[in-house]
């Protein structure tokens, strides 16, 4: 792939050993551009996520606790209704006390007030009780509805500047990510797959290099000198023998990053 890829695709069995290190390192050129622009946006899409997962379980949190609300005023109404019946059986009670026939009945009546008495009694502990604990379920709702209208807010800006970012460089990953299916179809298969692996095992992305210094360019160890003249050749497809990935030729590295810069402009 010594010239520009044509709209008919080579199969690469067939493509010499350069060209196939050609095509192995300008998919790594291609590669490595579409990493630097997603690198660009840096944290910012994680923090997006992270602030739409917090968001909806605070959502979700204060929902609960206007249900436990709800419920907790439920219950005050139901013990409102009890007390209105104890006080009218207590009513009802004093009026037989006024016909009774006799003490045992008195007595009767009179025990059954002191229960009434005493169910009133509880249900207005009760609905002090609850009374406390809606408030403390209210001021709970509002710190969180505090806490959600902050992060909604950072959520805005996050958001704010993540599109900002995209807009800038969407178009470039685009054509970038269109040019790398394009050079994949000149690779081997069972080489695209080493690549594809290589790549994402490594920190940096890297997966086809060029010689720095007599080192590695992915990995910086030492190249022996027999070695580098064998990759200088372009007969085989070499790998550091240290870190595995593919290494080339600093002239064919640079011959390739100026195509490649040409063809992205």
């Amino acid at each position: 792939m010594t010239k520009k890829a044509s709209a008919t695709v080579v199969d690469p069995k067939e493509m010499s050993v350069e060209d196939k290190l050609r095509a192995l390192y300008d998919l790594q050129l291609i590669d490595s551009k579409i990493d630097r622009i997603r690198t660009v946006r840096g944290e910012l899409p994680l923090e997006v996520q992270d602030l739409e997962d917090e968001i909806a379980g605070l959502e979700t949190r204060i929902n609960k606790m206007k249900d436990e609300q709800a419920s907790v005023e439920a219950e005050i109404s139901n013990r409102k209704n009890a007390i209105k019946e104890s006080q009218a059986l207590i009513k009802k009670y004093e009026q037989q006390q006024a016909n009774v026939r006799n003490n045992r009945e008195f007595d009767s009546l009179s025990k059954e007030i002191e229960y009434q008495n005493l169910e009133i009694q509880l249900a207005e502990k009760r609905i002090k009780e609850y009374k406390a604990k809606i408030e403390m379920i209210k001021k709970n709702i509002e710190e969180l509805e505090k806490k959600l209208s902050d992060r909604k807010e950072d959520l805005k800006h996050k958001k704010g500047e993540l599109d900002d970012i995209i807009a800038e460089t969407e178009k470039e990953e685009q054509v970038l990510i269109e040019k790398s299916k394009e050079f994949e179809k000149y690779i081997e298969e069972r080489y695209l797959t080493a690549y594809k692996r290589i790549r994402s095992n490594s920190f940096n992305g890297l997966a086809v290099v060029s010689i720095e210094r007599d080192s590695c360019g992915g990995c910086f160890n030492k190249i022996p000198p027999q070695r580098q003249i064998d990759i200088a050749q372009r007969k085989k497809i070499l790998v550091c023998e240290h870190c595995g990935r593919v290494i080339v030729d600093a002239v064919l590295a640079s011959e390739e990053e100026e195509k490649i810069k040409k063809m992205v402009k």
